[in-house]
C-alpha cells in the first residue's frame, strides 16, 4: 500500500467514526452499484489515442490536452472532496519526479474555473488544473456518471451544491481516474476507481514511466 492510500484510509476511518450510519450506507450502496455496473471497465482503454480536447485552466485559458505531450492525467471529483485534496497534494510532491522523466501532470474536474482556482490556491498546486464543466472529458475518457437522487439529497445535506460548483455538469461526477499518456499520444496506463476513497498511488505510475518512454522512443 502506498503512502497516499494510507492517508486516504486514515481520513476514511476518522470520517466513519463521525458520519451518520445512513450516510455511510448510502455511499457504500452507490459505490457497490457503480462497481456492479462495470463502470471501471468502460473507461478509455490502454492503447487508445488521447482525446482531442481543449479545456479551460483555472484562469480560464484554453489548454489542449494533446499539447502537454507525455503526461499523467488525473480526474478528481472537486476541491470539496477531502480525498481529492489528499490526492492532488500527493501528486504535487511528485511533480519533480515526473518532470525529470519528461512528463507533465494535468488534473481535471467538473469544477468551473473559479472553483478550480480556489482548489489550486488552497493546495498550493503548480500544475495545470482544468475545468470540465461541460463533461466533455468525463465522457470522452469514460469516467463520468450521474449521481442517483438519494445521494444528491445526501450531498445537499452535507452542503455540497454541485450545480453551483460545476455549472452545466451539475450532478455528474467523474470516477477518480489516472491515465498515463506516452510520447506517441496513446494511453499506456488507465485505471478508474468506482470507490472514490481509493486512488492510484503516484509511485505506482512512476514505476511505469521509464518502460513506456523507452518502448515508444
Amino acid at each position: 500500500m502506498g503512502a497516499l492510500q494510507q492517508d486516504l484510509d486514515a481520513f476514511r476511518a476518522e470520517w466513519a467514526r463521525k458520519a451518520p450510519e445512513e450516510a455511510q450506507t448510502l455511499i457504500a450502496d452507490q459505490i457497490a452499484a457503480l462497481e456492479g455496473d462495470g463502470a471501471e471497465a468502460r473507461i478509455l482503454p490502454m492503447g487508445a489515442l488521447l482525446p482531442d480536447l481543449t479545456l479551460p485552466d483555472a484562469t480560464g485559458r484554453p489548454r489542449a490536452l494533446r499539447d502537454f505531450g507525455p503526461a499523467v492525467i488525473v480526474f478528481y471529483r472537486g476541491g470539496w472532496c477531502p480525498y481529492c485534496n489528499l490526492q492532488l497534494r500527493a501528486w504535487q510532491k511528485r511533480l519533480p519526479d515526473l518532470a525529470a522523466r519528461g512528463l507533465a501532470l494535468v488534473a481535471i474536474s467538473p469544477q468551473q474555473p473559479d472553483h478550480s482556482l480556489s482548489t489550486t490556491e488552497r493546495n498550493a498546486l503548480t500544475f495545470p488544473v482544468l475545468s470540465d464543466s461541460e463533461d466533455k472529458a468525463g465522457q470522452a475518457f469514460g469516467v463520468s456518471f450521474a449521481l442517483p437522487e438519494e445521494l444528491i439529497a445526501l450531498y445537499r445535506r452535507f452542503g455540497h451544491d454541485l450545480p453551483a460548483v460545476n455549472g452545466p455538469a451539475g450532478w455528474r461526477l467523474p470516477m477518480p481516474a489516472t491515465f498515463l499518456v506516452g510520447p506517441d499520444g496513446r494511453i499506456h496506463f488507465a485505471r478508474a476507481e468506482a470507490d472514490y476513497r481509493r486512488r492510484v498511488d503516484p509511485d505506482a505510475v512512476l514505476a511505469l514511466v521509464e518502460p513506456v518512454m523507452e518502448a515508444v522512443a
